[in-house]
């Protein structure tokens, strides 16, 4: 029987990682099916249970349950620990083994993919939810000069900065109060563009960006907010997609202990998407 694995949200529809993970496994000889698990906003913790009794191995966990995923977990990485954020789930006999593969995803899709070094950058997050929450520890390990975290609900920001302030600098405040500093990076960790939105960020915030970066993806066109920022001046544009394969690739080494090769896959989804 082939082992079997799933990405578990809501939406889940839209999700590439079933494509991604037959790829890795045919890359890597290994026997294994991935499926999309739609889960109730108010039944994760059921679904999870039942996908484990169904002989589940493991799950990559989305929106909006990477904070119920950690709270799920009976032993935690060290990353997933300090993230207080699951994105990835591996059972080992009676325990459930949280991680977050997001961060390392995320600097590894803007430093190795896109070629943009992140030392010494100003960068500013947007959102102070689960997806923030696993790339903030990365983020100030590479050592930018700021990393300024934008939510709507300003406590939200302000604890994650009280959280990680003996990482590096970091500060906090709402989509407004940023609007007159400059950026060389623009994160976008809300989850606004699966539901066709924009977070409320004013548009002189893109003036100054070399890269605008969307953690959302939308392979049959650009996202809301990477198009707003494309309108404002961004320089450089980046959706979710290399994120996705990179923290894919960081759970499949976590589940198998093999790791496939990324750049292949990427090139693969967008030279299908919005053709």
């Amino acid at each position: 029987m082939l082992d079997l694995y799933a990405v578990i949200g809501n939406p889940v529809s839209h999700s590439k990682s079933p494509l991604i993970h037959a790829i890795f496994a045919q890359q890597t000889g290994q026997s294994m099916q991935y499926n999309a698990l739609l889960a109730p906003v108010d039944g994760f913790k059921t679904a999870v249970e039942n996908f484990r009794q169904q002989g589940g191995k493991g799950l990559n966990v989305t929106v909006p349950f990477k904070l119920e995923a950690f709270q799920l977990s009976t032993c935690l990485t060290e990353r997933a620990k300090i993230a207080q954020a699951v994105n990835t789930i591996k059972f080992e006999n009676h325990n459930i083994l949280g991680d977050n593969t997001d961060g390392a995803g995320l600097v590894s899709d803007i430093e190795l993919n896109l070629l943009v070094p992140i030392a010494a950058k100003r960068i500013l997050l947007l959102g102070a939810g689960g997806a923030a929450r696993g790339v903030i520890l990365p983020l100030l390990q590479k050592k930018p000069a700021l990393l300024a975290i934008a939510n709507r609900t300003i406590n939200n920001a302000k604890n994650l900065q009280e959280q990680f302030r003996t990482y590096g600098d970091i500060a906090a405040g709402d989509f407004l109060q940023f609007s007159k500093e400059k950026f060389d990076i623009i994160i976008n960790a809300t989850s606004a563009s699966l539901h066709n939105e924009l977070p409320d960020i004013a548009p002189g915030t893109f003036e100054h960006a070399g890269l605008v970066y969307d953690m959302m993806y939308n392979l049959d066109d650009q996202t809301p907010f990477l198009k707003f920022a494309q309108q404002h001046g961004a320089q450089q544009l980046a959706d979710g997609i290399g994120m996705l394969v990179e923290q894919a690739a960081e759970s499949f080494f976590v589940w198998r202990n093999v790791k496939p090769q990324t750049k292949p896959v990427i090139a693969m989804l967008k030279s299908t998407s919005r053709t």
